[in-house]
């Protein structure tokens, strides 16, 4: 399989940014890195560009303001499949995705069209997470099972990646979602097509620094955008692999 693009979208990250892009650079060999930054003042796009890896392995996509996670997604998939990318994998900048997992991803699309990195695919493996969180997320992974049929022990997993020929046959100007129903969102489709689903183990833990973009028009959102897919799923049929 040829090159890979890591697509992290951030907002307000920098020192995160600061302690997770060493850790990267271990897999410069396989992986180029696009940060699609919401600007928030706080000088990210400053000190990327000052980055030695910049303009060769890591990439800037600089946008005015916050404007969700699900358009930062769909702008870093449009801006690998401009280029010569052979799949593109999400990964969040808040140290909660351990990129050692990264080689395991990317050798399951070696038999698969759309690999997750599942926190409960082994049990529950999460680190650091209040119980009122992690209660939210095991409901809201069997609220998208049980209406949208996904194949998927963790279908709001955000550490994932996609074979090319996936992101080209979704039309990402339809895909909506802004908040974390992106990725139920995003699976669903893929599987909808007919694509390969699978899922990798992974550790999930805590962000480091900052603050969560969870909240409750994400929450709302994700509650209709599930309901909306499972009368999808209802009303019109699956296709048979591409």
């Amino acid at each position: 399989m040829g090159r890979a693009l890591i697509v992290i979208p951030t907002y307000r990250e920098l020192n995160n940014l600061r302690e997770l892009l060493p850790h990267l650079a271990a897999y410069r060999d396989r992986f180029d890195i696009l940060l699609v930054n919401d600007e928030a003042g706080d000088g990210t796009g400053d000190w990327v560009r000052t980055h030695p890896d910049y303009g060769q392995t890591l990439f800037l996509l600089e946008r005015p303001g916050k404007q969700g996670l699900g358009t930062a997604y769909r702008e870093g998939f449009r801006w690998a499949l401009a280029r010569d990318y052979a799949s593109v994998f999400e990964m969040d900048a808040d140290l909660s995705h351990a990129p050692d997992a990264l080689p395991a991803l990317l050798a399951a699309l070696e038999t698969c069209d759309v690999v997750v990195g599942s926190r409960y695919l082994e049990g529950v493996r999460i680190l650091n997470w209040p119980i009122s969180r992690l209660l939210l997320s095991l409901t809201a992974a069997q609220y998208a099972r049980f209406l949208t049929g996904l194949p998927l022990t963790d279908p709001t997993s955000g550490f994932k990646g996609f074979r090319r020929r996936v992101l080209e046959r979704i039309d990402l100007g339809r895909v909506h979602s802004t908040g974390y129903a992106f990725q139920i969102e995003m699976n669903f489709l893929a599987w909808w097509k007919g694509f390969r689903l699978a899922e990798v183990p992974i550790v999930f833990t805590d962000r480091h620094e900052g603050d969560s973009k969870m909240s409750g028009a994400i929450v709302r959102e994700a509650v209709w955008e599930v309901f909306r897919l499972g009368l999808r799923r209802l009303f019109s049929k699956r296709a048979t692999r591409p």
